[in-house]
């Protein structure tokens, strides 16, 4: 099982989490690519940091949108996107190549992923973006959606992501961060994780439950105490007796 969280999501002298912490419990590391949040020291930073625990890199690409943190809808069309993309990811290409490391695959933001999740011009435009740069790169999306099938039809190698820290609802879409019980503490989500990891289930908000086939896990980086949940969820998986390994090599 793959261990992911969004890192590198400060700007300037402002920062948000703590990489530092984060990185020696994960496989893979999102590093935003200066659109929702990210600047080339920090994309630096990170990528040193990356390198330094053997972590795979993805590009965490968004709408251009930092006031909003790249959550809020984007009034443009998907190829009015297409050049922003392009320079998102190569812009942490450069800088990876620059260490030794590459980008493996691409993991939308917010606003973004949710639009790829589940809208086909967005499914549509990040194959384009792919196929544009010529290198295979795999893309990280939200387990149960449509772009789940969609990318693999189009012959994109396809991470399926689950949440650990993270409750669901009856839909398969998390519930909002705002409401009571939806972010987990250490214990709830090293039992989500597990559960996920070795039965493909997890219970959802009402008493439900789904079954969602994971390669990838997200701890959120930017969640309060998210290292001590990280490393809670890395234990429990390997009490388990379950692999933790990147989903894909970097």
């Amino acid at each position: 099982m793959d261990l992911n969280a969004d890192v590198g999501e400060g700007y300037g002298v402002w920062r948000m989490g703590d990489d530092a912490a984060l990185m020696p419990y994960l496989t893979s590391a999102n590093i935003a690519t200066g659109a929702h949040a990210g600047d080339p020291d920090t994309m630096w930073e990170t990528v040193a940091l990356a390198a330094r625990w053997g972590v795979t890199v993805g590009a965490h690409v968004a709408f251009p949108d930092r006031r909003g943190f790249g959550r809020r809808a984007w009034p443009g069309t998907p190829g009015e996107l297409l050049p922003e993309l392009l320079a998102q990811i190569g812009a942490l290409t450069a800088i990876c190549r620059s260490q030794g490391l590459a980008v493996a695959y691409v993991k939308p933001h917010g606003a973004l992923y949710h639009a790829v999740n589940w809208e086909r011009p967005w499914q549509a435009l990040v194959v384009e973006v792919l196929e544009r740069l010529g290198e295979p790169r795999a893309v990280m999306v939200q387990a149960g959606t449509p772009a789940v099938q969609w990318f693999a039809e189009a012959g994109i190698r396809v991470i399926r992501e689950g949440f650990a820290d993270r409750r669901y609802d009856a839909d398969g879409r998390l519930v909002e961060r705002r409401q009571p019980g939806a972010v987990l503490d250490p214990a709830q989500a090293a039992a989500q994780a597990v559960e996920l990891a070795v039965a493909g289930q997890v219970a959802t908000r009402g008493g439900g439950r789904l079954t969602l086939h994971v390669d990838s896990l997200c701890v959120h980086g930017d969640t309060p105490g998210a290292a001590a949940v990280l490393r809670t969820v890395r234990e429990a998986l390997e009490g388990a007796g379950v692999p933790i390994a990147p989903a894909c090599g970097g």
